[in-house]
């Protein structure tokens, strides 16, 4: 029997972009109320619950009613290893704390922007640099992500990926794994990780919702997590990879746009709260809650950025714009330290401040 794990903390449900709206906590637990074959209690006090990989939520979408389960993509992504120096000292994380604890039987899964633009993306990777942003409010989110997006400005299509600290649905202010889409701009579409139906997971190495430790702290070793998006596209599904491990795919069936390539890449951090915009702001912090030109172990950035297009090479993104909503509040800079050194997009900022009222 094939299995798959559930991360089992569900303090609250946002759509929307996880936190533009929301639904009755009871009743996402009830459809999300899958038998659990197999219970791991993490020494971090997450609870990872090993359940049968097709009774995973993904398959009550209508869409996928019918699907078989692609167990491993037919491509690679490729390598993205440079030799060109990077700005410091650094380390991938591998692994969760709660793999230490146990794992489910084989055959089972653990239940402020850089701007590319274009018209055949079927891919994008990065290194992104883990940390705990400060003060992030209990209403409020903040993130570290790619995002690969297709469509109309208003109804796009958005898969998107990496680290967030986001107390209304977690329960805490822990740095953690996450996913999310939606076909239609957030409108009525979408959610964080397994909490709708939607992205298929595979892997008995990650569980979507556990901690990402180690975090880098100010001036020390920093760390940092691989996250790369591709399309197979013999399949039409979008497969996510973490720290070179396969998490599983979001169905190509679930779009219209993104069903045969991308038009946008996004590399960068996302705050979200009722309080952006107005007076006064959120104290909520983006990356490491420093601003971007603070730079090496300071400010978080995303390095080794690359995309991939249906030439099928794997290279730094020809033209690239740098955008932030809020520069008083946020800031980004897309910095080498040498003129050889591999680029790194730097990103971030304290939220409400002197010049962030």
């Amino acid at each position: 029997m094939r299995l798959f794990l559930m991360f089992a903390i569900l303090c609250g449900f946002y759509n929307e972009a996880y936190g533009k709206g929301s639904l009755d906590i009871d009743m996402k637990l009830k459809s999300l109320n899958k038998p659990s074959l197999k219970t791991i209690k993490s020494e971090d006090g997450d609870i990872i619950d090993c359940i049968d990989i097709y009774k995973q939520h993904a398959f009550d979408h209508p869409a996928l009613r019918n699907h078989k389960i692609q167990m491993k993509p037919s491509v690679d992504f490729g390598t993205k290893k440079t030799t060109i120096p990077n700005n410091g000292s650094s380390e991938q994380i591998t692994s969760q704390i709660w793999s230490k604890s146990g794992n489910c039987p084989k055959g089972t899964i653990p239940e402020a922007v850089l701007i590319a633009l274009g018209y055949n993306f079927i891919g994008a990777q990065s290194d992104i640099n883990v940390w705990n942003p400060p003060r992030v409010q209990a209403s409020d989110y903040s993130s570290a992500q790619i995002w690969l997006l297709g469509g109309l400005s208003d109804t796009f299509e958005s898969i998107e990926a990496g680290w967030a600290v986001n107390p209304s649905v977690f329960g805490d202010s822990r740095t953690r794994l996450f996913t999310y889409w939606t076909k239609d701009g957030y409108s009525k579409t979408g959610c964080v990780n397994l909490l709708c139906a939607g992205f298929v997971q595979t892997t008995t190495k990650f569980a979507l919702g556990a901690a990402i430790e180690p975090v880098s702290t100010t001036s020390q070793k920093q760390h940092f997590i691989t996250v790369s998006m591709f399309l197979d596209t013999n399949s039409g599904n979008w497969w996510l990879t973490c720290a070179n491990n396969v998490i599983g795919y979001w169905p190509g069936t679930l779009f219209a746009y993104l069903k045969h390539s991308a038009t946008a890449v996004q590399w960068g951090g996302e705050v979200h709260s009722p309080n952006v915009g107005k007076k006064p702001h959120t104290r909520t912090s983006m990356g490491s809650g420093q601003w971007a030109s603070y730079l090496w172990a300071q400010a978080c950035y995303h390095s080794n950025i690359r995309i991939k297009d249906y030439s099928l090479q794997i290279k730094y993104p020809k033209y690239l714009s740098e955008y932030a909503d809020e520069y008083e509040c946020y800031s980004t800079k897309l910095h080498r330290k040498t003129y050889m050194s591999e680029p790194y997009f730097y990103f971030g900022g304290p939220g409400q401040n002197s010049r962030c009222p």
